[in-house]
């Protein structure tokens, strides 16, 4: 009985490994998409790369937000936080970015990921880009709270939170917190700020986000910029 028990703890672990991979799996589309534009239309080198899902994907307008930097815009819209650390050889290392700027966490928590989980996902990407670049600066733009996930809240405050707490106690990763500006009053998602679907912004939310990554940049991209590259200015 113990040996049958044995067994099937494995190959239910098994299955898990593989229901993940396959996962991942359906994301290759979109990282193919970007290795042959980088093929066809090599990025900038000492960029600030953006990497998450589809409010990082539909952040058109980042090389006017962040006139003084190189970007790099990696976001796969639909994605979970692991999904950009199963790519991260592919869509991160190869650009040895200055600086990287992460979005994701509220399809997780849809998707059913404690926030726990949104915390130790984050860990993980950090401790995998790190396995190439083991200074470089690393921002979480807090999960948002949105009028189409408003069901989420204090799941996301939990995540926000835990992730927060890591950040604080690591060096070179910050936590830039967008979510209370996004609130009302009474502690609700602005409608103003989401598109019809309520869970994309329109450029009023982005702005938000851009005045909480702007100083972080300001103060960790240029420095690592000049780090890498002695002879060269980012502003």
């Amino acid at each position: 009985m113990k040996r049958l028990t044995i067994l099937l703890t494995l190959l239910f672990l098994s299955l898990g490994a593989l229901a993940k991979d396959a996962d991942h799996a359906k994301w290759e589309p979109d990282i193919q998409a970007f290795e042959a534009s980088d093929k066809n239309d090599p990025p900038p080198a000492h960029a600030v790369l953006f990497i998450g899902s589809s409010s990082i994907r539909m952040w058109t307008s980042l090389a006017s937000d962040f006139p003084g930097y190189r970007v790099i815009n990696r976001g796969f819209g639909g994605s979970d936080l692991d999904d950009s650390t199963a790519f991260a050889d592919r869509i991160v290392k190869p650009y040895h970015p200055v600086a990287i700027v992460l979005y994701a966490g509220d399809n997780d928590l849809q998707g059913g990921d404690t926030p726990a989980q949104v915390r130790d996902d984050f860990a993980a990407f950090v401790a995998k880009v790190r396995q190439d670049q083991p200074e470089v600066p690393i921002a979480f733009i807090s999960i948002k709270p949105s009028v189409a996930r408003e069901n989420l809240l204090a799941q996301i405050a939990e995540a926000n939170k835990l992730v927060r707490d890591w950040s604080m106690q690591q060096k070179g990763v910050a936590f830039l917190d967008v979510a209370p500006a996004m609130l009302d009053k009474n502690g609700q998602p602005r409608p103003e700020l989401f598109k019809e679907d309520g869970l994309h912004m329109k450029p009023n939310g982005y702005a938000l986000w851009i005045a909480q990554v702007s100083p972080w940049l300001a103060e960790h991209a240029t420095a690592a910029e000049v780090k890498q590259n002695p002879n060269a200015t980012m502003k």
